[in-house]
């Protein structure tokens, strides 16, 4: 498999999936259209649906659903596929360890790839202090898990969350998230003892982007002294980029003076990089861009390939402080998705995909940047990396412009892309990290095509 090529050879051996956008049919096709009747009957509403066209193959930068038609792919199951799907590291390894055996629970007989995995994590995150990790199912379940070890290990109840923050769909961690609809409308009530502080937000900041991250840093941390108290605060948690509200990129400078304060009260500092994490943004971890060492780190998404893996790392006396038994579950560290992991590892290294990330982002960011000089509806560019976003608003001003009938052009033409933001005014941007650059050029036509057409161009 190559980047550059025109076709990924999948893992089992198959024919090869050219690397080209192809509509045989209407987006979704009939077929489609009849699997997602039966959807309708089967699923409940509740459980969303992006674009409704049922996949039957996908790898390097494109997804075939039933229909025939091969999509672009700027998704990758929510930065789940980074390393692309069936990654062959990945396939070779988790066939493997299905012919050997599928479950034990860890916590009853273990076995070798759940702590190859931890060693990995452990040597691989910021940091050169001891560390733990353990492994868990998903990344809400690992943002819970590092708020009980935060917790047991002060002493304290209090955490304190950000503005725009998302965090899960548990009942922690929709106290933890900051939007309501739809992720925790009608659901509460909701856990106690958390706390919300302003985010950096340069584009959306009162006072400009220059002043952003003193300004939002000192009423962060004036509301913890004087609302919470620090001495009660066991955890401080945030993403290094905001995902689900908007990909919004802290002003500089913010996160370093957050780890500051935390450090000099005795606070746990953790970093969720569930959304963030294995060299999504052009570092494998993206707290490194400022040189942030978190307490504790949350992973998830792109640890294993698509197969559901999470897993809590930190400073080995805050892990240490927990009592047997305290940790744990009965899926957590599944043997399949600890092959998948190591596959993926694996494949980050010998494939330099940071490096990739960082060369999509070359060549993303600019064409993005483009578009906003173009269109006014394009308020604001911003990511890292293969993590990219605009911001779109009503020319002029910063009122936010729905994002989705800029999306639904997007999936009419071939090309998956996913909407965030606080406001519903957000386009996302999360391509594999092996996907062709003529792929990626594609795609940024499409987009640029749609804009143009929201924008009455």
């Amino acid at each position: 498999m190559t980047v550059e090529g025109t076709t990924i050879a999948p893992a089992h051996g198959g024919p090869e999936l050219p690397q080209e956008r192809r509509l045989v049919t209407e987006i979704p096709g009939p077929r489609s259209r009849e699997l997602f009747a039966r959807r309708q009957s089967a699923v409940p509403p509740g459980v969303s649906t992006t674009l409704p066209v049922f996949v039957t193959q996908a790898g390097g930068g494109v997804l075939v659903d039933v229909d025939g038609n091969s999509l672009i792919d700027f998704g990758s199951g929510i930065a789940v596929t980074s390393v692309g799907n069936s990654a062959p590291r990945v396939v070779e390894r988790v066939q493997r360890q299905a012919a050997d055996f599928t479950h034990t629970c860890f916590m009853v007989t273990p076995y070798e790839s759940y702590v190859a995995v931890c060693e990995k994590l452990n040597a691989l995150t910021p940091g050169d202090h001891e560390k733990r990790t353990f492994l868990v199912n998903s990344g809400a379940e690992a943002v819970e898990n590092a708020i009980k070890v935060a917790r047991h290990a002060t002493g304290r109840p209090a955490v304190v969350v950000f503005d725009h923050g998302y965090h899960g769909r548990t009942l922690l961690t929709m106290t933890l998230t900051a939007k309501s609809m739809p992720y925790k409308h009608r659901f509460g009530p909701f856990a106690p003892e958390v706390y919300r502080v302003p985010l950096a937000y340069p584009f959306r900041w009162p006072t400009g982007p220059d002043n952003c991250a003193d300004e939002a840093a000192a009423q962060a941390i004036d509301m913890i002294n004087k609302q919470i108290g620090a001495e009660n605060v066991a955890a401080v948690i945030i993403e290094p980029i905001a995902g689900e509200g908007g990909f919004v990129v802290p002003a500089r400078g913010f996160l370093p003076k957050i780890a500051e304060f935390c450090k000099a009260n005795g606070i746990v500092f953790v970093a969720d990089e569930v959304q963030t994490g294995f060299a999504r943004t052009g570092d494998l971890f993206a707290c490194e861009d400022e040189g942030i060492v978190p307490d504790i780190i949350c992973t998830a998404k792109g640890i294993a390939g698509g197969l559901p893996l999470a897993a809590v790392t930190g400073r080995a006396e805050l892990l240490d402080a927990v009592h047997v038994g305290g940790l744990g579950g009965t899926y957590g560290g599944n043997p399949l998705a600890c092959e998948a992991a190591l596959g993926v590892l694996e494949t980050i290294e010998q494939d330099k995909l940071v490096e990739r990330a960082a060369h999509i982002g070359e060549i993303m960011l600019p064409r993005l940047r483009a578009l906003q000089e173009r269109f006014g509806i394009v308020g604001d560019v911003r990511g890292r990396g293969a993590m990219t976003a605009i911001e779109l608003v009503t020319p002029g001003t910063k009122d936010p412009l729905p994002a989705g009938p800029i999306a639904a052009r997007c999936h009419a033409e071939g090309l998956l892309v996913l909407t965030a933001g606080t406001y519903g005014n957000v386009l996302r941007f999360l391509p594999p990290l092996v996907i062709p650059d003529h792929l990626l050029e594609e795609g940024l036509s499409i987009l640029e095509r749609a804009v143009a057409a929201e924008a009455g161009v």
